[in-house]
């Protein structure tokens, strides 16, 4: 197995590599536009789902054959319910002809049942259908508990359901537990890690092939060792990829530095709900308090496992795409030896929602300490949950190890392929090569 001694000639390719891809404008929006481009898309995405959650343009009658429900939800929402005393075959065509969106029938036996016959002509969206359900719950969910001689006391106490207030036990005592938010901070963790993995496993495969078909590896090769110019390569890229992590790192610190005053901003305060003695400024300060006690507490340790874990995943599969591109003379001839490639970075994508849902699972132990999973999966856990240090040290351990074999037989590979051309390779020549001493 090779020794990775960094050789005056392997930081010759990596400080090309590193110079030439930080100097490109494309590097530049990446690392400083498109972070606050994104936040500002998450900001949009949330105030949209707030905005017109459970909304809908349609406007229903009510056929109410119980004589009083009908009323009740005409009145919790009249903008979208109105009572009828037209029959239903008049309806139904109505409805056919498009004169009005459709007719709900509130059946006698409602309260047995709970069946409520809707008729429109399909479609809607989500929110016809959500906001329908969730107003003739409520209401039917009341005269039940009317029916069965409960108090109106006791009916609005079951209607206020609960507050889930969890806490979490620490050596510095006991603090709020936002296991939720951690959660799906480490999703966009994971699909970050994800993204970065294709990104600059492409930039890599790209940089290899466009040498292989131009023939300037040729007169490369002539000056420095293929494993001198595949390590200078892979750590070149990486440390681009590294400069950009430490770049955006550096920009969630300032957005959450200077978050409350950035909100402060765009808070409007009406000032008749100002209590006594609390000035204009005192409310808004008040105001962000609250929204910024919603933002969980974030480990550093949580910052240097997404950065290894970025690095790790990274090496592994920039140094198969190199492995590929080095074997290949164009993109269409790469696409099927590819596959092999591609599948082990998705399949993580897909198991992130039971990480999610239940990160101390042994399928999540098992899976997020699967080498070529490890780099998506472990991040998730370890801000989902507790994750004990043997599983951590495991998992380091098994990546490392892992890099090491395939730079190893990458190696092998490049310095036989990249000097080949003419002929599509099959997994038997990668053998072939793999052997060759």
């Amino acid at each position: 197995m090779k020794t990775f001694n960094l050789t005056n000639k392997v930081k010759i390719v990596l400080k090309h590599e590193y110079l030439s891809k930080v100097k490109t404008k494309s590097f530049l929006i990446g690392t400083f536009v498109a972070p606050l481009g994104i936040v500002a898309l998450f900001g949009v995405l949330i105030a949209a789902t707030f905005i017109f959650k459970d909304t809908t343009e349609r406007k229903l009658a009510i056929v109410d054959q119980t004589e009083y429900l009908g009323q009740v939800l005409v009145d919790s929402d009249t903008s979208r319910y109105y009572l009828t005393d037209k029959s239903e075959e008049v309806l139904t065509k109505l409805t056919e002809d498009s004169k009005i969106d459709g007719y709900i029938l509130i059946q006698e036996d409602i309260l047995d049942s709970g069946n409520v016959p809707i008729y429109t002509q399909g479609g809607g969206g989500i929110g016809f259908t959500s906001l329908l359900e969730k107003n003739l719950s409520r209401i039917v969910r009341k005269e039940r508990l009317k029916r069965s001689g409960t108090s109106d006391d006791v009916i609005n106490l079951v209607d206020s359901g609960i507050n889930l207030n969890t806490k979490k036990v620490t050596e510095e005592g006991i603090k709020d537990d936002k296991t939720e938010v951690l959660a799906y901070v480490g999703y966009a963790l994971g699909f970050v890690i994800y993204m970065l993995m294709f990104l600059y496993g492409t930039h890599i495969f790209r940089s290899v092939l466009e040498e292989k078909s131009n023939r300037i590896i040729e007169i490369i090769v002539s000056s420095a060792k293929p494993f001198d110019i595949l390590l200078g390569k892979v750590l070149g890229i990486g440390l681009v990829g590294l400069t950009q992590v430490f770049a955006w790192i550096a920009i969630v610190v300032i957005l959450l530095t200077f978050a409350g005053q950035i909100a402060g901003a765009f808070i409007d305060i009406d000032p008749t709900t100002l209590q006594a003695g609390m000035t204009m400024q005192d409310a808004q300060t008040k105001q962000v308090e609250m929204m910024m006690s919603g933002i969980p507490e974030i480990s550093p340790w949580l910052g240097i496992g997404f950065v290894f874990y970025f690095l790790a995943g990274y090496f592994i599969y920039s140094c198969l795409f190199a492995a590929v591109a080095s074997a290949v003379d164009n993109e269409q001839d790469a696409q099927q030896l590819m596959v092999p490639i591609t599948i082990p970075i998705i399949i993580p994508i897909a198991l992130i929602p039971m990480i999610m849902a239940n990160p101390d699972s042994v399928p999540a132990i098992v899976a997020s300490l699967i080498p070529f999973f490890s780099p998506i999966l472990m991040i998730v856990r370890i801000a989902s949950t507790q994750v004990p240090i043997w599983q951590i040290l495991a998992s380091v351990v098994l990546l490392v190890s892992t890099f090491l074999g395939i730079i190893w037989l990458t190696a092998k590979i490049y310095r036989i392929g990249i000097l080949m051309t003419g002929k599509k390779p099959t997994i038997k020549d990668f053998y072939k090569w793999i052997k060759m001493s």
